[in-house]
């Protein structure tokens, strides 16, 4: 897949990002399209020329003809001889990975994972197998599971694969939504009956992930949405109050759900739903329900299951509304302990490489514009494309003959560049990615992480937990998550991490995060110059949001260690660096705003060419 966007020339950092942007591309004369690939004798490849002159198109007649053939061609040349198995075939291995790894999530490595631990070559934490022999009570709830998985593909496809939803993508999902409404009523009674008696244990956690149920949930917050945009706000309220009134399916959204429906309380529902007595007027009604949103943002922050990276907008919307309501100071909520600043900006200046185009480069450009006269462009000109910088941190080179030391500079990335230039500021660093961030959470909550909870450790070839990707996670271990930060918040960080690189860095023990490479007294230093608090906020957004939060994370992590035995000193800080083609993503902007409200210092990092060399 790598070599094949290499070729088409379509960027993406995972297999997501690269089969999307292939859709993107599918249809346009430039790249190698993805979707909808037909033999060269079929009708569609066969028309395609027609059509390419309908279109206006100066496309050559014998190009556009063998167009969908010299894809396939391409795309068998990387795969080799492919065999397709039978869909009966196909159907039977994905129900007996569901039902043997208690998953939905397809991996290549399922098979090699046992075989490497059988002989010895992976050691996996210690934990108690839960395996649980009645997780579908019946073969039909198995196949209703699987029908709903594949209708929520259908709905993601329409919605987020393929470009901008029509009007009648959108009528089409509302009509799957009306379709599983009743159903998800009727299934969310089951399960809270099953809550309220045989899961009083919590064990039922995770086995909900494995119910039709989870499904509709997330179909019914996709309706919700798509009733908001055809304006039917009153049935769109109706839904969000259902959404908030269970606490068993995807509770990570609960944050969303109650900033969409204090919204409506404060736009439109003085329109819809009807207000006390004696509210006569239109303001007064605006008034009431401005009230009633206020009253949602105050329950959604007091709400446990509220994930904090949602915080920071209910708080801006209750001060908001606080005062259009005319609150008196002293009923005000107070947020000043959120300390919500925007990140400094830095600019470090430096010299970049330039490759010259190849000529295959140039000869495709100018095929693809038809008139051989365009110039490819350089990489650094495309968005989202890597440079390469001069790094200003000199290395040693030694000559085999002679054995003279020579001060040369080598080619980096952009964000190595810049690490050099923090270094010769006196900083430490390392350009991780959140490689930092997901190490000292494997650390500080290892024993968290593998505490027995029912039916999350269903085999012995486990790095985490089952539902440590999943909103279950912190649900589940509230108790014990909260008990952990507390004990981060005391500083006691330093005494846990050693605890255990004593107990499993000789064993190299695979554990979801934890690079072993990220040396032992660094990760001392660092949790020592960290600021306790703050590193118990970005704990705790782990915790809660490991799946989605995972990436995002500034590209640098920086610190200076305290001096001597002193308790001050030390000082932490993360880097987001971007040349002039990269913008922030929305997960970045929500790291952050929650680093920066833990009171940790982030910079936005600027690299500018002060020079650009060109290389043949």
């Amino acid at each position: 897949l790598k070599a094949l966007a290499k070729d088409a020339k379509v960027q993406g950092k995972n297999k997501k990002e690269l089969l999307r942007a292939f859709r993107r591309t599918s249809g346009k004369q430039t790249g190698l399209g993805w979707s909808g690939l037909k033999r060269s004798d079929t009708d569609e490849s066969t028309g395609s020329a027609g059509i390419a002159e309908e279109d206006g198109r100066e496309t050559p007649p014998a190009k556009a003809e063998n167009r969908d053939a010299h894809r396939v061609s391409k795309i068998l040349a990387e795969t080799g001889p492919c065999i397709r198995l039978s869909l009966p075939t196909l159907k039977l291995f994905e129900r007996v990975h569901l039902v043997f790894y208690r998953s939905t999530e397809w991996t290549e490595k399922s098979l090699t994972t046992i075989i490497l631990a059988r002989i010895a070559r992976w050691n996996f934490p210690e934990y108690i197998v839960s395996r649980s022999a009645n997780i579908f009570a019946s073969r039909s709830l198995l196949l209703e599971f699987e029908a709903s998985l594949r209708t929520q593909h259908r709905i993601d496809s329409m919605l987020e694969f393929n470009g901008t939803p029509t009007k009648d993508d959108l009528r089409l999902v509302l009509d799957i939504f009306e379709e599983v409404y009743p159903r998800w009523k009727a299934l969310l009674d089951e399960e809270q009956q099953k809550e309220d008696s045989i899961y009083a244990t919590g064990e039922g956690a995770y086995l909900r992930r494995l119910s039709p149920a989870w499904v509709y949930t997330r179909i019914v917050h996709k309706g919700a949405y798509i009733l908001g945009k055809f304006k039917e706000h009153e049935r769109e309220h109706g839904v969000l109050n259902e959404l908030l009134d269970q606490r068993l399916f995807h509770t990570s959204r609960r944050g969303d759900w109650y900033q969409r429906k204090a919204l409506l309380e404060e736009h439109y529902m003085h329109l819809h739903l009807p207000s006390p007595p004696d509210c006569k007027t239109t303001e007064a009604k605006k008034k009431h329900w401005k009230r009633m949103a206020l009253q949602t943002c105050e329950r959604g922050l007091q709400d446990q299951l509220t994930h904090l990276i949602f915080h920071h907008d209910l708080q801006k919307r209750t001060l908001k509304l606080e005062k259009q309501l005319k609150v008196p100071k002293r009923q005000q909520h107070e947020f000043t302990h959120v300390l919500l600043t925007k990140p400094a900006e830095r600019t470090f200046e430096g010299v970049r490489i330039e490759k010259s185009p190849s000529r295959n480069a140039s000869r495709r450009n100018s095929e693809q514009n038809g008139n051989g006269t365009s110039t490819p462009k350089p990489a650094s000109d495309r968005r989202g494309a890597k440079t390469i910088w001069l790094d200003p941190a000199l290395s040693t080179v030694v000559d085999e003959d002679t054995g003279e030391e020579t001060l040369v500079e080598g080619e980096c990335s952009v964000e190595d560049m810049c690490l050099s230039s923090y270094r010769a500021l006196g900083y430490k660093g390392y350009h991780s990615e959140g490689g930092i961030v997901r190490t000292l959470f494997a650390y500080l909550f290892f024993d968290v992480l593998f505490i027995y909870i029912p039916n999350v450790f269903q085999t012995e070839f486990q790095t985490c937990p089952l539902d440590l990707h999943t909103d279950g996670f912190y649900a589940a271990r509230m108790s014990e998550v909260n008990a952990r930060l507390n004990e981060i918040s005391n500083g006691e960080a330093g005494r846990l991490i050693t605890g255990v690189w004593e107990a499993h860095h000789e064993r190299k023990t695979c554990v979801v995060g934890l690079d072993w490479r990220f040396d032992i007294n660094d990760l001392l230093e660092i949790a020592s110059a960290f600021p306790a608090a703050a590193l118990s906020t970005v704990m705790k957004v782990m915790a809660q949001e490991y799946g989605q939060r995972g990436g995002g994370v500034p590209d640098l992590f920086l610190w200076k260690p305290r001096e001597g035995d002193t308790k001050s000193g030390g000082e932490v800080m993360f880097a987001e660096v971007k040349s002039e083609n990269d913008r922030l993503s929305d997960t970045q902007r929500m790291w952050i705003d929650v680093l920066s409200g833990a009171g940790v210092r982030v910079e936005l990092c600027h690299a500018l060419a002060k020079d650009v060399k060109t290389q043949d």
